[in-house]
């Protein structure tokens, strides 16, 4: 496998946390996932006001039109409405979620319960900690020692077997290190911990792993066999603990996102009232020529406030899910000839090397 294609598997099968990335991609990053919801629809509303401006002083559109201003704001207001109407629809579909007959509560309890165990037993500690964060970092450094055995037990072997496990075993190593510096500088019930832990490419290394456990398990030694064994399963645990992270905080985002509409829809549709008011006198606008565009602008900006937050949240919340689009050893961005081991049916003795 070339230098350009294992490149280009580790680019599809996850993001490199921690990796340097170019200023768009930086950029693009804060816009879709990084950056706090509310700046990013304020920064939207504050587009929408300069750009009316802008349009305004080139000569593109007007507000003289008395019948035309009218018309918009009658517009804007149902406009509003039926976002308000969508935004209780969210509301109802998360709350369906949250009833549950007391058998349902009990078993979930009792799999979370089985969950933080395992995660216990995993980390070699009394109790998994109740920090997202925290637990987390556990994981990441339960994967990081296991990988790190597992590279110290085909350490002396011959190259054709000990090669493509060492290259693993450092791939893992080191994306685990990454993460888990983001992590360390990560406050409790911030987005970055969520953010990390979808960025992170345990699929493809979960993969790779079963891979490396089916055509080399046999010639690994016992502390080997362990040392992988136990390595699968601290990256299902991760993929787990994400999964569970990932669906509380989108829970929480959705319903955050639900309360801020419901403040900025009565806002909106007063400013597209306000908007028609200044223009219902026959005798023209309320206010002066000089001023109407900025008051005028202003006011748009305020209807479109709600739809400004639906855009934000809906970037980031897609953008998650899209990332996390399978659980486990899936990866549905690649097409059915790439990746990164080469297999035939029914030919145990061909495969490829794992990239680092």
């Amino acid at each position: 496998m070339g230098s350009s294609e294992s490149d280009e598997t580790l680019e599809s099968f996850g993001a490199d946390i921690g990796k340097r990335t170019r200023s768009w991609t930086r950029f693009r990053e804060w816009l879709l996932v990084e950056a706090d919801r509310l700046f990013v629809a304020a920064l939207i509303s504050l587009g929408v006001f300069v750009g009316l401006l802008g349009l305004n002083e080139l000569g593109i559109v007007s507000f003289v039109n008395d019948d035309t201003i009218t018309r918009l704001a009658g517009g804007m207001i149902a406009g509003t409405f039926s976002l308000v109407t969508l935004v209780v629809s969210i509301n109802q579909l998360i709350l369906s979620r949250e009833f549950a007959a007391a058998g349902e509560s009990e078993s979930q309890l009792e799999a979370v319960a089985s969950f933080r165990q395992d995660a216990a037993d995993l980390a070699e500690v009394p109790a998994s900690p109740a920090s997202p964060t925290r637990l987390l970092e556990l994981l990441v450094q339960g994967i990081y020692d296991r990988a790190e055995t597992l590279e110290a037990a085909v350490d002396g072997h011959d190259d054709e077997f000990a090669t493509p496990v060492t290259r693993y075993a450092n791939s893992v190593q080191k994306r685990s290190r990454r993460i888990d510096e983001t992590l360390e500088h990560t406050k409790f019930g911030t987005f970055r911990a969520v953010s990390a832990a979808v960025g992170y490419n345990d699929a493809w290394q979960l993969y790779a792993a079963r891979h490396i456990q089916g055509r080399y398990g046999e010639r690994l030694s016992r502390e080997g066999e362990e040392s992988l064994e136990e390595l699968i399963d601290a990256l299902e645990l991760f993929g787990i603990a994400r999964e569970h992270f990932k669906t509380t905080y989108l829970q929480r985002e959705l319903t955050r996102f639900s309360q801020l509409t419901i403040y900025c829809g009565v806002p909106a549709i007063l400013a597209a009232m306000l908007i028609g008011f200044i223009y219902a006198d026959l005798a023209g606008p309320a206010i002066s020529i000089d001023t109407l565009p900025w008051v005028v602008s202003a006011l748009v900006a305020v209807v479109v406030s709600p739809l400004a937050l639906l855009t934000s949240f809906i970037l980031r919340t897609a953008t998650v899910t899209r990332r996390t689009a399978s659980v486990g050893p899936m990866l549905p961005q690649k097409s059915p000839d790439e990746g990164p081991f080469d297999v035939t049916y029914g030919d145990e003795g061909s495969a490829g090397t794992p990239s680092d």
